[in-house]
C-alpha cells in the first residue's frame, strides 16, 4: 500500500518550523495527581485534586499576603561571608555563588513590610531553594533586623519557616543565630507586639529549635514536615518505632505544638483575623 511509503527520504522539517514541547505545563503531585500548571498557580499552588501544598518561596508568599503584591523589601544587600574558609566538595563562596545564580536570591530569607488587608505587616520568608533554606549568619541577621523594624514601628511580625536547619558551612556561627533571633522575639513579646510563626514543609533543625516555635501563634500548612531531627535519627536514638504521621503538622497539632493548620487560600484571612483578635481590634472583613 503506497500510502505507507515515504515519498521523500530523510527529515525535511526546517529548523524554523520545529516546535519544542513547552516545559512546566503540568505538575504531578506525590500522590500521582496531574494538574495543569496554570490552574495550580490560580489555586495558590495547591493541587485541587488532592489538596497537596506545593513548596513555594518568598515571591509567592509575598503575593499571597501583601495587598496587590505591594511591599518594601528590607536589607536587600546582605550576603554571607566565609570567615571559616569552609570547603567540602567545593568552597563555600562557590556554593553561595551557585545558589545565587540559580535562585536569583542573595540568601535563604527575604524580609519585607507592606499592607495586608489594609494594615502593616512585616514578613520574613525563607526560601528552601537557597541551600535548603539553611540558616546562616545572614538569615539570623535579617530576621533579627525584621524584628527590630517591627519593634521600632510597632508592627506585627510574621516569619515563614522553610528550612533544613542550621548551615553547616558556618558551623558555630550559624548556631549563634538561634540565640540572636530568640532574644529579638523576646523583646517583641515584652513590647506586646504580635509575632506569628508559619511552619511550612519542611521546618527542621535549628529553625524549629528557635524562632519557628516561639510565635504567639504557631500555625502550619497541611502535611508539612516539622521536627528537630529527622525520623530516622529519632528512631535509631530511641530504639522505638515511630507512630503514624510522626512529625507531620497534623500530628503536632494533635499534641499541642501548633495552634491551628490553615490551607493556603485562607492564609491571609486567618493571619489577619488572629492579629485582630489578639490586639483586640475590630475584625476585618
Amino acid at each position: 500500500m503506497s500510502w505507507f511509503k515515504r515519498k521523500t527520504k530523510g527529515i525535511t522539517t526546517t529548523t524554523q518550523e520545529k516546535k519544542d514541547t513547552p516545559k512546566g505545563l503540568w505538575y504531578k503531585s506525590p500522590t500521582g495527581k496531574v494538574v495543569d500548571a496554570e490552574e495550580l498557580e490560580k489555586n495558590f499552588y495547591v493541587s485541587p485534586e488532592d489538596g497537596y501544598h506545593v513548596r513555594i518561596g518568598s515571591k509567592e508568599y509575598f503575593e499571597i499576603l501583601f495587598d496587590d503584591n505591594k511591599f518594601k523589601e528590607l536589607d536587600t544587600n546582605l550576603e554571607s561571608k566565609d570567615p571559616l574558609k569552609f570547603v567540602d566538595t567545593k568552597k563555600y563562596p562557590e556554593r553561595l555563588k551557585t545558589a545565587q545564580d540559580k535562585t536569583n536570591l542573595k540568601d535563604a530569607v527575604r524580609t519585607a513590610v507592606g499592607k495586608s488587608k489594609g494594615k502593616d505587616l512585616v514578613v520574613a520568608c525563607m526560601d528552601f531553594a537557597f541551600i535548603g533554606g539553611s540558616m546562616g549568619s545572614v538569615v539570623g541577621e535579617k530576621i533579627a533586623r525584621a524584628a527590630d523594624y517591627s519593634l521600632e514601628n510597632k508592627i506585627p511580625l510574621m516569619v515563614i519557616s522553610k528550612s533544613g536547619g542550621a548551615r553547616m558551612m558556618e558551623a558555630a556561627l550559624s548556631l549563634m543565630q538561634l540565640a540572636k533571633t530568640s532574644v529579638k522575639l523576646a523583646q517583641l513579646a515584652d513590647a506586646q507586639i504580635p509575632y506569628i510563626s508559619l511552619c511550612t514543609d519542611p521546618t527542621t533543625g535549628g529553625t524549629t529549635a528557635s524562632f519557628a516555635m516561639l510565635g504567639d501563634i504557631n500555625i502550619s500548612e497541611p502535611g508539612a514536615l516539622i521536627g528537630f531531627a529527622g525520623p530516622r535519627i529519632v528512631r535509631d536514638t530511641t530504639g522505638k518505632e515511630l507512630p503514624e504521621g510522626f512529625q507531620t503538622a497534623e500530628f503536632l497539632l494533635e499534641h499541642g505544638f501548633l495552634d491551628f493548620i490553615t490551607v493556603r487560600n485562607e492564609l491571609k484571612n486567618k493571619v489577619n483575623k488572629y492579629l485582630d483578635l489578639i490586639t483586640n481590634q475590630p475584625l476585618r472583613v
